[in-house]
């Protein structure tokens, strides 16, 4: 596989990740930060792959969704606190509790993200 740069992507991702660190600093409630954040963060992880990998629509979702189920499942572990990670950032990334609810916020996502790109972007 090889490597390309779309800017369309990356402009979205950039998008995508300004919505986050708003959310993640000036939102303290108790929907849209737990459910929406988790929600959009999948439109982020999408458009950062898509940024530089040619790949068809459906796989990329396939493998952000099974990204995000990976991280969930790191929190069911409790990975960062088994790791003793101490870095806030590294903590916030990896997260530090596990949530059925966040699973369903990513496939929701990962659904609604697919549908965006092939009905409104026309993309393969």
């Amino acid at each position: 596989m090889k490597f390309t740069f779309s800017l369309r992507a990356f402009l979205l991702f950039l998008f995508f990740l300004l919505i986050e660190i708003v959310i993640g600093i000036y939102v303290k409630d108790s929907f849209i930060r737990p459910y929406g954040g988790d929600f959009l963060v999948v439109f982020l992880v999408f458009y950062a792959f898509k940024t530089f990998l040619p790949t068809k629509t459906l796989p990329l979702i396939i493998a952000t969704l099974l990204l995000a189920y990976l991280v969930e499942f790191t929190q069911y572990l409790r990975l960062a606190d088994v790791l003793d990670i101490k870095n806030k950032v590294v903590r916030i990334i990896l997260g530090t509790s596990f949530s059925w609810e966040d699973m369903i916020a990513y496939t929701f996502g990962c659904i609604c993200c697919y549908f965006i790109e092939k009905k409104i972007f026309k993309q393969k």
